[in-house]
């Protein structure tokens, strides 16, 4: 078949004048930097169109369901952002019922507020000296189907940010007993059908929408992400009328190329490449396994998850002198090494099939000089105050929806407890909020932002981005 990365790249090298969209005109003496400008065009004639697939992106994005053995692919290039809005909106009517992993994206939220939905939060278990969320019990999901009867679809984070895998397919049993569609967040595993070393895809699982980051864990450019439509529960035109409403108009064919282009490379060298991948893997893991301080989480060993992605390397610092943003800086600072994200208690370094042996070499003896340190210092007892991270169970008094387009008043945040928020709050990353417009505010809250802060942890979501006020429902 035709490849659109190939006849991109062609199409840049032949010599048509463009007298159409972009403005750069593809002449590098329009531009500073060095980008792809060559291969940078819009919907012209023998190119296809996004939004109405006929032609070379049609038979792409075929080749993709081919892959991934699915009834239908579709690309995104608006990230996982919009195939989530897109498969929240498909699934479930306007103003109904959805079961929501309460540990998911905020793209999730917004869809919820998007067709003003009622969500109905499952709490994901959590490890409460380090604060991973843990997976969603298939006991909870089934007894949040069997009390709430109006539910029309049900979605969860698989992985999560951290790796952990829920079980899928026992979910999807139950949810197909219910007859509603599981939607599954697969954003970070994308990867998981190129090697038996990782857990197995939802999309082999019984998920009826699945949707995934090419460019988190797979050689693809950021913001390249896929919508797989895997059964018949959800209506494959709604979907596609959604992904059309979500995706920008005038779609990248550099960032459609890069997806095409990496299904192709998969396809032909996906194989060797992960075994390549998964050896480097886990050598360093087991490298790393071997700190006396700085513990690689989960252990070898360790069952406490259904199942668990070894590609993030989360790296605990619950046993050490200083906390997980202080281990991401000297990584930054005194080894150029670059973490995905830190916390209090840990960093996660987030492995991928594009990463070198010299790259895991670099990491592992980083780690292990800094885990040689800690030696020195003193007593492990001695060390900062120790926290629970479990999940705070808040009181939902408004939609999402209700809250966001209510009359709202900035309030201290000090002075907020017992008030409504109409904002989301946030640690970026993950991007989970950790509290949503509707939830009353607590004392415990207030308490944890403060921390947050001190530690040097990325709180986002108020307006007031120097967080000294919350907006609150306004009272009447």
């Amino acid at each position: 078949m035709e490849r659109l990365y190939k006849k991109l790249e062609a199409y840049g090298q032949e010599g048509s004048y463009p007298f159409h969209m972009p403005g750069h005109k593809r002449n590098k003496a329009s531009v500073y930097g060095d980008f792809p400008i060559e291969q940078d065009i819009t919907e012209i004639y023998g190119f296809d169109n996004l939004h109405h697939a006929e032609g070379i992106i049609k038979e792409a994005q075929e080749e993709l369901a081919r892959l991934y053995e699915v009834k239908q692919s579709f690309f995104s290039v608006n990230g996982s952002t919009a195939a989530i809005l897109a498969a929240i909106s498909a699934s479930v009517e306007k103003g109904g019922q959805i079961l929501v992993a309460r540990n998911c994206h905020k793209a999730v939220y917004h869809g919820i507020y998007l067709r003003d939905l009622e969500p109905i939060y499952i709490y994901p278990q959590t490890d409460p000296k380090l604060g991973i969320n843990g997976e969603i019990l298939t006991s909870r999901v089934e007894r949040s189907l069997e009390e709430n009867k109006n539910i029309q679809a049900v979605l969860i984070t698989s992985p999560t940010y951290d790796g952990v895998v829920s079980d899928i397919q026992e979910i999807a049993r139950i949810a197909h007993e219910h007859q509603v569609p599981l939607i599954v967040d697969e954003a970070h595993g994308a990867h998981f059908r190129y090697s038996s070393y990782f857990p197995v895809p939802a999309e082999k699982l019984g998920a009826d929408v699945v949707i995934q980051s090419f460019h988190k864990t797979l050689p693809s450019m950021t913001q390249t992400a896929v919508l797989h439509r895997c059964s018949d529960l959800v209506d494959g035109t709604k979907l596609a009328r959604f992904m059309d409403i979500y995706q920008t108009s005038s779609p990248s064919y550099v960032l459609m190329a890069s997806i095409d282009a990496c299904v192709d490379k998969m396809k032909r060298e996906g194989t060797d490449m992960f075994r390549t991948f998964t050896r480097q893997l886990e050598q360093a893991r087991r490298s790393l396994a071997k700190c006396n301080y700085i513990r690689l989480v989960p252990e070898p060993g360790n069952k406490e998850y259904f199942d668990f992605d070894r590609s993030k390397i989360i790296l605990s610092t619950e046993h050490c002198s200083f906390n997980g943003t202080q281990l991401a800086k000297v990584l930054r600072q005194e080894f150029k090494i670059e973490v995905e994200m830190e916390t209090e208690q840990y960093v996660i370094a987030m492995a991928a099939v594009g990463d070198t042996e010299e790259g895991f070499l670099r990491l592992c003896e980083a780690i292990q000089t800094i885990d040689e340190r800690e030696a020195a210092i003193l007593k492990v007892e001695d060390k900062r105050t120790e926290y629970d991270f479990r999940w705070e169970e808040k009181k939902q008094f408004m939609r999402i929806s209700q809250a966001m387009d209510a009359p709202s008043v900035p309030c201290p945040l000090e002075e907020s407890a017992g008030k409504i928020s109409t904002e989301f709050a946030y640690l970026y990353p993950p991007g989970i909020p950790l509290l949503v417009p509707g939830e009353q505010i607590t004392g415990l809250f207030i308490k944890n932002v403060r921390r947050y802060m001190e530690q040097g942890l990325n709180f986002q979501g108020l307006a007031d981005n120097t967080n000294e006020t919350i907006a609150v429902v306004k009272e009447l």
